[in-house]
């Protein structure tokens, strides 16, 4: 398969206030030439670099727009190089959060906007709803803006179309919990991880600092490759240019795994609200064993992993699931009264092999490890985050089993002669879709469904 080397740059800005926009863009207009005469091909700069990212209470003036836009096509045209940048975008009245293609004969080549709205971007801007590659010189890039980088299926249809390389304006934000670490979970876990799972290089340009003494941003602008390795990455708080080459292999259909889909039932479905869920690696030896160990340990459930996952259920002091490996998928409501679904490691692996499942209710999956511990840690935490559910893995080769919370975070796990451990398993915690104001992650997998699904015109 022929393959491409692709030199490219992310051009990492401090966050200045919209209304300092005049002031600030011709200094980053020097940054994204600098990355341009760096000898970059593709050049991309953060979300809402024109004019600002918290846009207030004035409308957008198309002036601005304009300004920034032909000064942009200035420098493709003068170093011959394809830019994405972020930025407003106003069609037929309405206001779009766009990532801006730009060719090097400075003509606008396309644009992506904006579909999983977060928090007060709702205040100024209309949802996209397409999800097509843009053809440009460097090759067909999907495009994605932020947030539509935490719904798995964005970024898996842009590459079941065509897209070679995912590239992403964004404003990844940071709580400040820790000064010294700044955190978000996309850039510390999901960009690697929709990398590797979509086969192809993912480009990603933050900010850094402070915008309205009440956004501060994580910086970490990063050049991934398609395996989910850095190729470089910037720091946390200064302005920088991270430049490095990509590889782009030729425009192929991936295989994916069929989605595991929730079965229809006619009646609605009740199930535990919470329990206390124990699970072990277990010979049909020791089950009894460790259900009185678990019920010792106040647990609700025992879900045991072993080759043969035969036990009569009336002869233990508490509720049992037992599981083993195996290459099928399985939505089951049982006698423990939990809506779980039991996956194959491959699946695992797939972003959008779990969304109907839990769009169907599903929120507890039982997983097989998918190869690598360190990534098969990395996949579990991102799907137990993007689908806010709980995700229970047992890896056989490495004896080691943990589960992880909504949130991605290990709540618990077996290590050497640890064999049985316990996590809680929380309803109210499952239902919290809400991960910012007004933004919902059951709607955004919903919405990015339905587009992928009707293949919707966005100005239609």
């Amino acid at each position: 398969m022929p393959e491409t080397q692709i030199p490219v740059a992310c051009v990492q800005t401090r966050a200045y206030d919209r209304a300092h926009f005049d002031a600030h863009w011709p200094h980053v207009r020097t940054s994204l030439e600098a990355a341009a005469h760096g000898g970059a091909k593709l050049v991309v700069l953060g979300e809402g670099s024109v004019p600002g990212y918290v846009l207030g209470d004035e409308p957008v003036a198309e002036r601005e727009l304009a300004t920034a836009a032909h000064e942009i096509a200035h420098v493709a045209r003068t170093h011959a190089c394809t830019i994405v940048y972020g930025g407003a975008k106003i069609v037929d009245g309405r206001a779009f959060n766009a990532a801006i293609v730009v060719g090097p004969s400075g003509d606008e080549l396309g644009f992506a906007a904006k579909q999983f709205l977060w928090h007060f971007d709702r205040r100024w801007f209309a949802p996209g709803a397409t999800l097509d590659p843009i053809d440009t010189p460097v090759g067909k890039l999907g495009l994605l803006v932020c947030a539509d980088g935490r719904i798995p299926t964005i970024a898996a249809t842009l590459v079941d179309r065509g897209a070679q390389l995912l590239v992403m304006p964004t404003a990844w934000v940071t709580s400040g919990r820790d000064p010294l670490a700044l955190e978000n979970i996309q850039a510390d876990l999901m960009a690697n991880v929709r990398a590797r799972e979509n086969g192809v290089p993912f480009i990603v340009a933050n900010r850094c600092g402070v915008e309205q003494q009440s956004v501060a941003y994580c910086g970490k602008s990063a050049i991934i490759d398609a395996a989910g390795d850095f190729i470089a990455r910037a720091g946390e708080r200064d302005e920088e240019i991270v430049a490095g080459t990509v590889t782009l292999a030729a425009a192929s259909a991936r295989v994916r795994v069929m989605p595991i889909a929730a079965p229809q039932r006619a009646a609605p479905v009740t199930t535990r609200a919470r329990a206390r869920i124990a699970f072990a690696f277990a010979r049909e030896s020791e089950v009894a064993g460790f259900a009185r160990l678990a019920a010792q340990a106040d647990a609700d459930v025992l879900v045991t992993y072993a080759k043969s996952a035969a036990h009569s259920q009336s002869t233990l002091p508490l509720a049992h699931v037992a599981i083993g490996a195996s290459d099928a998928n399985d939505v089951t409501n049982d006698a423990a009264n939990l809506r779980y679904a039991r996956v194959a490691a491959r699946t695992l692996c797939d972003s959008r092999a779990l969304v109907l499942a839990r769009l169907g209710d599903v929120d507890l999956f039982f997983c097989d490890a998918a190869g690598d511990p360190a990534w098969t840690l990395r996949f579990a935490r991102t799907r137990a985050a993007e689908l806010r559910a709980f995700v229970l893995v047992f890896d056989a080769e490495h004896a080691r089993a943990f589960a992880v919370d909504p949130d991605g975070v290990v709540v618990a796990g077996t290590y050497d002669e640890y064999r049985l451990a316990t996590f809680v398993y929380d309803r109210a915690r499952t239902s919290a879709t809400m991960v910012a104001p007004r933004t919902d992650v059951l709607e955004g997998l919903r919405f990015a469904e339905s587009v992928r699904a009707k293949r919707t015109t966005m100005f239609a």
